[in-house]
């Protein structure tokens, strides 16, 4: 990144948590605003352009969903990036959230010295024009667009959606470095899988910090499936600590999920309605 000074806008209405995080980011060298409401948020956004917003969705008003929303349906703000800081830890949650364009979700409580570093991923990817994913190094925001976009025009092609599933609490137990290896690990096996299963014109990329869309053609798609599922099945336990492998961790275990969406279930009306349906396979 550059050396001129960021702004952030952190939204929160826990005067408490502003005010250390006002304080930490100033300590780090940014430049801080905080409101504690959703419509002050919106104005401040829309008046002072700040690089990157800290959200939290539970607000005395409007909730910090509709914030998103209403920055993400403006010029102006719409490319600035959103990182939710909440309580909610909900699938559902997570991915309401992420539809509307969040570029990351922290849940509280919260490292503070995870969320600068989420706070600079953003701020990278906003400086390398959306580009390629900080941690992983594969394509997203636009270049994603333009291939799913692509996709709208032709006849045969195939959509795999691979999700990575409880991310979040394998980086409350084991810290977000170990969570970022898993992640680079999953796009490195992905991207292996698909040189050796797919076509040479396949294209890999993310949907969301945790989802991946592979573009491939329909005869290939399912043995691409295949390679991956097997390939990860048999690695996520070894991302776990040896102490802690064969734990029974319920519903907070490391999976994968991969899902298909092909020309044949067409048509779509456009690209949201692409994605969104394409969504709905995780």
């Amino acid at each position: 990144m550059d050396e001129r000074k960021y702004t952030i806008l952190v939204v929160e209405d826990d005067l408490d948590v502003a005010e250390m995080l006002n304080a930490y980011f100033r300590v780090q060298g940014y430049d801080v605003l905080t409101v504690n409401w959703g419509e002050d948020a919106v104005r401040s956004c829309r008046a002072n352009h700040p690089d990157v917003v800290i959200l939290d969705i539970r607000l005395p008003d409007i909730d910090g969903y509709e914030v998103a929303r209403q920055l993400r349906s403006n010029r102006r703000t719409e490319n600035i990036p959103i990182i939710f800081l909440t309580e909610k830890r909900s699938r559902n949650d997570r991915l309401q959230g992420l539809e509307l364009g969040a570029d990351d979700y922290i849940t509280k409580p919260f490292d503070v010295q995870e969320l600068r570093l989420r706070v600079r991923n953003s701020l990278r990817r906003v400086s390398q024009g959306s580009l390629n994913n900080p941690v992983t190094n594969l394509p997203e925001g636009s270049l994603v667009e333009e291939q799913l976009q692509a996709c709208l025009n032709k006849h045969q092609w195939a959509l795999l959606i691979v999700s990575l599933k409880n991310l979040e609490h394998f980086r409350e137990r084991y810290g977000f470095v170990a969570s970022d290896d898993v992640l680079r690990a999953i796009s490195l096996m992905v991207t292996n899988s698909l040189r050796e299963s797919g076509s040479p014109n396949d294209f890999v990329g993310h949907l969301g910090p945790t989802e991946l869309v592979i573009v491939t053609t329909d005869t290939h798609a399912d043995t691409v499936k295949e390679r991956i599922d097997s390939r990860l099945k048999q690695s996520l336990e070894y991302f776990y600590p040896l102490k802690d492998r064969g734990t029974q961790l319920g519903d907070r275990q490391l999976e994968v999920h991969i899902g298909k969406l092909s020309a044949s279930q067409g048509p779509f009306a456009d690209l949201d309605d692409l994605k969104t349906r394409l969504l709905r396979q995780r």
